[in-house]
Order: structure tokens, then sequence, then C-alpha cells
């Protein structure tokens, strides 16, 4: 098992509006299912309530890696941190990165999350798992988000 995931989708839509709709934090609390609490501000934390189903009581924490206008997006956190009983803010986050890149008329959205060798043993696999998982459905979101007729 590698100790990261790597999604890309190819989008119809020009890199500023893609671009948008990852950081822009409302715009981002859309197509991923989490109300934000305020803007993106890289070095800063960002937090917000879960919005899907099933998950609604959750908190979303993460800390505002990098913002690259129309190039990079990144932060980071606790990936898979379900048990509301245990404290992981002693672990490791693993990265996200998102990533642009022009392609014939569209653009091409790279995501990986990097780090999950840092995750203590008895979580890591089941982490990386839910997070592959997870990283192919919020790729079709964003896809959906960005292309429907505005």
């Amino acid at each position: 098992m590698h100790n990261r995931i790597e999604k890309e989708i190819r989008i119809n839509a020009p890199a500023p509006k893609v671009w948008r709709a990852l950081t822009d934090y409302r715009q981002f609390g859309e197509w991923f299912g989490v109300k934000i609490d305020g803007p993106f501000v890289a070095g800063q934390p960002a937090t917000g309530q879960m919005l899907i189903k099933g998950v609604e009581h959750m908190r979303w924490n993460v800390i505002i890696e990098k913002i690259q206008p129309e190039t990079l997006f990144s932060f980071r956190w606790h990936p898979y941190a379900m048990d509301e009983s245990k404290d992981y803010s002693q672990e490791k986050m693993t990265l996200v990165e998102f990533t642009l890149h022009l392609d014939s008329g569209g653009t091409l959205l790279k995501v990986v999350e990097s780090g999950f060798e840092h995750l203590p043993e008895e979580r890591r696999e089941e982490a990386q798992r839910m997070n592959d998982g997870g990283w192919a459905f919020q790729i079709k979101n964003i896809e959906a988000y960005v292309t429907k007729s505005t």
C-alpha cells in the first residue's frame, strides 16, 4: 500500500471557475458537504459543520497550507477522524493538495493526499481506504458543481 491517494479529473470548465469552487469557502462547502465558518487563509485553521447524511454531528477541521492562485490549494487534516471519543490532536496530519492544469479548453484537477505513513498503524489502512473512496466521490461532486448550468 502506497502512503498516498491520487485522483484526477478533467473538468469542462475554465481554471478560474474551478479555482473559485476550491478556494471560496462557501463554494467549497457546497460541493464538499460542509458549512464552513469563514474564509480560507493560508497558515490558519478552517472549521465547519459537516452536512453529509450520517456525519452531520461531526466538525470539519483543517489547517490551510497554501493558496497559490489558480495552481495550488492545500490543507492538512486528520483523515477519517470519525470516532468522537478519540483525541486525534497528537497525530500527524495528512496533506491534501489540489493542483490545476489547463487541459484543452478545460481544467485538469489533481487531488493528492499524502502522509498516511505517519498515522498510527492501527488506523492507517482504514483511513487511507476510506479517504480513497471519499476523494473518488468528491472529485465527481466538484465536477458536477462547476459544470452545472447557472
